[in-house]
């Protein structure tokens, strides 16, 4: 085979890669536009106008409450409610029915969606406003952006919002979603909802302990292993007639004989005695 031969060869074959390529990026392009499509624009959003050869039509702007802009030529179009192809749709109508652009290319792009955010609080690593990039972003996609929960931080999220013209409150086990397998727990989000996340539960150990203070409490803990947390009885300690205080339904302190297999909860307080021999 000649140098001429493989080089027109080769040329052709990166040709067709080269084109393949350019089609996979489309698709996917598409893909991550028909996702922006499916959502609706609403008062509060910021958008961007521009007609091709048409640089004096180009506006930037927010849709009022109203759910209206104030566009040159045409005056007010309410745009909310409306897809981003059908906002484009309704602008191109209205220049061409106007008179004032023949065959009018309008592009609509969504600058900020203000309407669309999530506050999220507390014990995260980034505390702040978060836009929806989709219309079915989930609880987990809104925590990987504020940081993740804390290492302080509780396994149990308090989601707020509205749906459906009411209140909404819920509590979700995140943990659960990925140790017990309970996908239905990350739940899609909606704007202007907001995400609480608390501090994790403690318990507290005092009197002969290595360690006494409060701690994490974890999941399914047991009296010996908040114990041994503790660093254990220290040589004057023991760890039989151990005492625990809990706090009842009713606002009272109960006294508590516990079982070293016995699950602690939170605020629970145990009290390490000291050995009588």
């Amino acid at each position: 085979m000649t140098n001429s031969t493989f080089n027109s060869t080769f040329s052709r074959l990166m040709g067709r890669v080269l084109g393949l390529l350019i089609c996979i990026a489309g698709v996917t392009n598409a893909t991550a536009q028909d996702k922006i499509f499916e959502d609706k624009l609403g008062a509060g959003d910021s958008i961007r106008v521009q007609v091709f050869q048409n640089p004096d039509l180009s506006l930037e702007t927010r849709i009022l409450e109203t759910g209206s802009i104030t566009y040159p030529l045409i005056g007010s179009a309410k745009l909310a409610g409306l897809t981003i192809p059908e906002a484009e749709k309704l602008i191109a109508q209205a220049l061409k029915n106007g008179g004032f652009v023949q065959l009018p290319q309008v592009s609509v792009t969504l600058v900020q969606a203000r309407r669309k955010q999530v506050s999220v609080l507390g014990s995260v690593g980034r505390p702040g406003q978060f836009p929806l990039e989709t219309a079915n972003a989930r609880l987990s996609d809104i925590l990987a952006t504020a940081g993740g929960v804390s290492p302080g931080g509780s396994d149990i999220v308090i989601v707020t919002g509205t749906r459906d013209g009411k209140p909404m409150r819920q509590e979700i086990d995140v943990a659960a979603t990925y140790l017990d397998g309970k996908n239905v727990n990350d739940m899609v989000l909606a704007g202007g909802d907001v995400v609480y996340v608390h501090r994790a539960p403690v318990f507290y150990v005092y009197g002969e302990a290595q360690r006494p203070g409060s701690f994490r409490l974890e999941r399914n803990m047991t009296v010996l292993q908040a114990l041994v947390t503790a660093g254990g009885p220290t040589a004057r300690g023991t760890e039989r007639r151990l005492r625990l205080n809990r706090r009842a339904a009713d606002g009272t302190i109960k006294e508590l004989a516990p079982e070293m297999t016995d699950l602690v909860k939170p605020d629970d307080v145990i009290f390490v005695r000291e050995s009588l021999f």
